[in-house]
């Protein structure tokens, strides 16, 4: 496998994704690694972002050494040392800057989180991405730098819920044709909502789970997701 088709398809599983294990520092355990599953989504930078408890173990391990690695995978796969794997070398930081707009991503791809608040303290937390392992498949292994992953969101936070909000209201029925190759007549059973949007796609949520359905090219406009939109329905209703 070349460099750049592990590039892109390093990128694809990532975006594919939408949790992992999160490993971190034991405090109470030095010089041990501690593992944790947490569910994930990307910032508009292309950074992973986590919601993390205050009386979670890792929360502990993070505030006392922030290097982290979150691992990715395809879980459905049914051999997964045969398929894709990534493994994120990141330095983690309480996000700050951008909080709206990355908790407001971060609700659309798992809206349970939003009673979280109410129960415990939660933090949004960025994933700095220093360096990546990708394992394509037998013999198939790269080491990439973070910008051969991370691809800014072309669309700003109220252009984006823009477009959320519309398909929401008015295009369920696409968003189920969207999934529909993916989930067979299963999708007529679920109300799928749009997640988010970026370059290259968008995520839906429908169910507990969260999918990407990739764009025919990439775009930068609104006009442009309509007219990819529209084409990726066209060929769902053919297939």
């Amino acid at each position: 496998m070349s460099k750049p088709d592990a590039r892109d398809e390093a990128r694809a599983l990532l975006l594919a994704c939408y949790d992992g294990v999160l490993s971190t520092q034991s405090v109470a355990m030095p010089g041990y690694p501690f593992g944790s599953v947490v569910p994930f989504c990307l910032d508009r930078a292309g950074q992973p972002v986590i919601l993390i408890a205050n009386i979670a173990q890792h929360h502990k391990n993070v505030l006392a050494d922030p290097r982290v690695s979150l691992m990715v995978f395809d879980r459905a796969a049914d051999d997964l040392q045969a398929n894709g794997r990534l493994t994120l070398l990141a330095d983690a930081s309480r996000i700050n800057d951008g909080l709206e707009d990355a908790a407001e991503r971060y609700y659309r791809h798992f809206p349970e989180a939003r009673g979280y608040h109410q129960t415990h303290g939660f933090e949004f937390w960025r994933l700095h991405l220093k360096r990546i392992r990708f394992i394509g498949g037998f013999g198939a292994i790269h080491w990439l730098e973070p910008a051969a992953l991370t691809i800014d969101n072309p669309f700003s936070p109220e252009e984006e819920a823009g477009m959320v909000a519309h398909m929401n209201e008015d295009h369920v029925n696409a968003m189920q044709d969207y999934l529909r190759p993916l989930l067979g007549d299963a999708v007529n059973e679920l109300t799928p909502t749009l997640a988010g949007v970026d370059a290259g796609g968008i995520h839906i949520k429908a169910g507990l789970r969260v999918y990407r359905v990739a764009f025919p090219a990439p775009v930068a406009s609104a006009r442009e997701v309509r007219a990819a939109l529209v084409e990726l329905a066209k060929r769902c209703r053919a297939s």
